[in-house]
């Protein structure tokens, strides 16, 4: 019972570790598309509606997300941390996949 529990708790903790990694991603992503656009917009003017538009709705959809690093250097750096936790929580669950595997086997 007790080595059900903590194959549960890994595989929980796995699933949690890469939720939390995507969405660090994403707002590591949406923060370059922001500086992205706004760099965009300051060399091009402002008169650009489709450049001014799409920036408006990235401000909007980055607002909504966890706040990022201060500079395009940082949410580069935040990417690839978030990127390297997230084949650490899938390893975990590779792992516990396989714990149980052993399980089913030696049981069976």
């Amino acid at each position: 019972m007790a080595i059900s529990n903590n194959v549960n708790s890994a595989i929980v903790a796995g699933q949690f570790g890469l939720q939390q990694s995507f969405e660090g991603m994403t707002q590591s992503a949406m923060n370059i598309a922001q500086r992205t656009a706004q760099q965009d917009v300051a060399q091009n003017g402002t008169g650009n509606f489709l450049a001014d538009s799409a920036l408006r709705s990235l401000s909007t959809t980055s607002n909504l997300l966890p706040s990022g690093g201060d500079s395009m250097t940082s949410d580069l750096l935040s990417m690839q941390m978030y990127t390297n936790n997230a084949v650490a929580s899938a390893k975990v669950i590779d792992v516990a996949n396989e714990t149980v595997g052993r399980i089913i086997d030696t049981i069976a």
